[in-house]
């Protein structure tokens, strides 16, 4: 029946479409003001959102629709945009070149341009073209992360890269740093990530190996810049999942630009094709903003603010879970009683000024913003439980049912947990541009604030005796009660050079050196950091990357706090060494554009805050004692496997494995054994098609398989990672049709339609092959052996979502 509301969903999206496009071709050459051809321009219709880029010349092809009144956009990151209003006839073909001039007052992300994407080692390329359409239950910049670097759990947009954990990732808009919620102990709780799609005009995100100007931390760096408008635009979105709008424009004389962006987002759909049923009631609410003035020539002012209400109501009702094999199965039934309420409300503004003088080549931003967060995670939930070991044979009466009832009891779980965090942060950005050189620095000082409250704990009761069981006393499963107040002061600061030796830019280097001081633990810690590039004077069009340095990372809130509840204040900084070599080669394969990036590296690693994963939250010991290392490859292809029409596939291989240095002469820990993020294979694949002659229907496909991480007891030592989960599989698949065009003559003549762009529908079956996928594992023992099983705890099956998008 599913497979046939599949099949009668696309026959009614199809119904749209009316008739098939000729074609036409636009082709011509993209440079910059000295004439040089740019690479990896971004060459678009803005009606349709069909696009391709310059190659390393900078020549480019794109096919478009024929007798229609386009909108070609043509940009590069630190360059003016441009734009084309044009109409071809069928089957005409015209050259177009451009000239990009580089925008003076483009100063959000001191970058010197040109092939950054390509010579730094570590940089993943994302195609920010692909976020409205891509089938995702994350969507966002976050899905497409999640492609590229692995995934095993779809209802979270938190990414573990390269063997770090959720924590280890940094994430800038508009230079300001921005946070998560702390509290969030599973998926199903989470909001929105900060990063408005809607909002977003580029995108760098590196898996390692990043320069000095970043950090403080470990494993990646995800660097956001939001558009700066030229003109009044906006879209509104909505489906099963939620809803999104957003507001862009300027003034006349383009002093001013605005961003306004409102999401809202409801994950019921989701939750109720989990295995526990009940009565699920999220709400979560985001509202952003962004004012740009321009004072003068030299001077402008940038403020950007966020406010974010998230709300979680659960009431559980039962839950089933089966597994084993054919020959040997096993059932757990839990029936509950009680409730969760969780609130997780978090304020961010910052302001920031930038001069920059035409005839100086001194360039300054400075920053200030300011984080508030106040959460509250409260639940006290009893489940009682029966578990048994299923008829298996067939040919008996009771066959799926329990034969054999192997354990009984129940487990009490209550939290009344209170969170609130301020941070506070000033700091200024520079470059000096020698020509040759291009120096960055800057400094921050940030000021943090937070109050805790942590009163968790779980009874688990077996045949009327308290696990662990104890004679004398009552004795807790988890148990935590502690509170915590701290206040203290950080200071970080960078220099870096970019370095071109010669001209035509084929050997450049990135120095530099960061320093970080904190006054809670008076650590004062150093990172050098180069990265290297060289582009050898061949026919084929091939870059060699290296990159090399120190990475560290401060702790906060959640590595100081141990399991016990308790904070330790003394915590080190954990520490990294990366050594990461690529090579990026540009090829032509079918008469089309292709780009395959490849890479290895090796990561050492020491004064490790050991953890384990809790859901979604991740829990540490809060002490300093453990090393690693991790190394691997990963290779990424992208390319047109259908004209115009960009996919990509991603592969990587890695080993992540620590030790405990302070053993205290437990047996094992002596030996190294996997971290909890040892993921050891990952693929995600993007596909893409249309139908033959009409790209206005098209199809999209999002593939991941990674291999299962390791898990073991709670009750047990670290290393005792005994088991790992299954396999993470999952594809997602998406059908869009584009309802109305503005470039076509017949569209509606009602006022409305006259200022709308386009108007998308989409049906999405979210895990099309329904796959049963495992995120973690409930431990039961059963009445006489003692024996301790497995029961996994499984995501969501097979849905259906539908989703129209209009762009005005």
């Amino acid at each position: 029946m599913a497979f046939k509301r599949v099949i009668l969903s696309i026959t009614f999206i199809c119904s749209f479409i009316c008739s098939y496009a000729q074609r036409a071709t636009i082709t011509g050459v993209v440079r910059d003001e000295h004439g040089k051809g740019m690479e990896q321009a971004v060459i678009t219709d803005e009606v349709t959102g069909i696009g391709t880029y310059s190659n390393a010349k900078g020549y480019y092809t794109l096919e478009v629709d024929a007798d229609k009144n386009l909108g070609i956009v043509y940009a590069f990151t630190g360059y003016q945009m441009v734009r084309k209003r044009i109409s071809l006839a069928a089957g005409e073909t015209r050259t177009i070149d451009i000239v990009l001039k580089e925008d003076a007052n483009e100063l959000k992300t001191f970058t010197k341009t040109s092939d950054r994407k390509r010579t730094e080692a570590g940089l993943v390329y994302l195609d920010l073209t692909k976020v409205d359409f891509m089938p995702s239950t994350i969507g966002g910049v976050e899905g497409l992360i999640k492609l590229a670097v692995g995934s095993h759990n779809e209802l979270s947009s938190q990414y573990s890269v390269r063997g770090g954990s959720y924590d280890e990732n940094l994430v800038y808009v508009n230079d300001f740093e921005v946070y998560r919620p702390f509290l969030v102990r599973a998926a199903q709780q989470e909001g929105l990530s900060f990063i408005n799609s809607d909002l977003v005009s580029n995108v760098n995100f590196s898996v390692g190996g990043f320069g000095a100007k970043y950090g403080d931390k470990m494993s990646s760096v995800l660097d956001v810049s939001y558009k700066r408008p030229t003109h009044f635009a906006g879209s509104v979105s909505a489906s099963l999942l939620g809803a999104n709008m957003h507001l862009e424009g300027a003034s006349k004389n383009q002093k001013l630009t605005y961003l306004i962006g409102a999401r809202q987002k409801t994950n019921q759909y989701l939750l109720q094709a989990q295995p526990t049923k009940g009565v699920y009631s999220p709400s979560f609410t985001d509202v952003q903003a962004m004012l740009n003035y321009r004072i003068n020539k030299n001077w402008e002012m940038e403020v950007i603010g966020n406010y974010a209400r998230n709300r979680f109501v659960f009431f559980p009702k039962s839950m089933v879970s089966s597994f084993g094999v054919l020959n040997q199965a096993y059932q757990l039934d839990v029936f509950y009683y009680g409730s969760e309420f969780d609130q997780f409300d978090s304020r961010f503004g910052g302001i920031s000024t930038t001069y920059h003088k035409d005839s100086s080549k001194l360039k300054l931003k400075f920053l200030a913003s300011g984080f508030q967060t106040n959460e509250f995670e409260t639940y006290d939930i009893q489940g009682y439980y029966s578990f048994g070991e299923l008829q298996t044979d067939q040919s008996k009466a009771d066959y799926g049912q329990i034969k054999s009832y192997l354990g009984a009891g129940g487990i009490q779980n209550f939290a009344r947990n209170y969170l609130n965090v301020n941070v506070g942060d000033v700091g200024f950005r520079g470059s000096y541009d020698l020509k040759k050189n291009y120096i960055q620095f800057g400094a921050n000082g940030m000021v943090t604030s937070i109050t805790d409250d942590l009163h968790q704990w779980e009874r688990r009761d077996s045949a009327a005796f308290t696990q662990p069981y104890s004679p004398d006393a009552l004795v807790m499963a988890n148990f935590f009660n502690s509170s915590a107040s701290l206040n203290y002061f950080r200071i970080s600061g960078f220099v870096q050079d970019n370095i071109r030796f010669d001209s035509a830019n084929r050997f450049s280097a990135t120095v530099g050196i960061r320093f970080n001081y904190s006054e809670l633990n008076k650590e004062l810690i150093t990172s050098p950091r180069i990265q290297l590039s060289y582009k050898p004077d061949w026919v084929k069009d091939v870059v060699f990357s290296f990159s090399s340095g120190l990475y560290a990372q401060p702790p906060f809130y959640r590595e100081m706090r141990d399991l016990q509840g308790g904070v330790n204040t003394n915590l080190k900084s954990q520490k990294s060494a990366h050594l990461v070599g690529g090579v990026d080669y540009n090829f032509r394969m079918l008469n089309r554009p292709f780009k395959i990036k490849a890479e290895t590296y090796y990561k050492k690693l020491w004064d490790l805050d050991p953890y384990y994963y809790d859901n979604v939250r991740v829990r540490y010991t809060g002490k300093n004692d453990a090393i690693g290392y991790v190394y691997g490859g990963e290779v990424r292809l992208y390319g047109d496997l259908v004209k115009d029409a960009t996919s990509f596939i991603s592969i990587g291989v890695m080993k992540a494995e620590q030790k405990i240095t302070d053993s205290a002469g437990v047996p094992g820990y002596n030996n190294y054994f996997p971290l909890p993020s040892d993921q050891r294979f990952t693929l995600g694949m993007y596909f893409e098609d249309y139908l033959p002659r009409n790209k206005n229907f098209k199809v999209h496909i999002n593939a991941i398989y990674s291999t299962g991480l390791p898990v073991g007891p709670p009750t047990g030592h670290l290393y005792q990672g005994v088991l790992r989960l299954p396999d993470f599989k999952r594809v997602d698949m998406g059908f869009s049709a584009l309802l109305l065009d503005a470039g076509r003559r017949d569209r509606p003549a009602h006022s409305f339609f006259n200022n709308v762009k386009s108007i998308w529908a989409s049906l999405e079956v979210f895990n099309l092959l329904s796959i049963q996928n495992t995120l973690s594992y409930t431990w039961i023992q059963d009445w006489t052996t003692q024996k301790v099983y497995a029961v996994p705890n499984r995501l969501t099956s097979r849905l259906l979502n539908v989703k129209l998008l209009l762009n005005f």
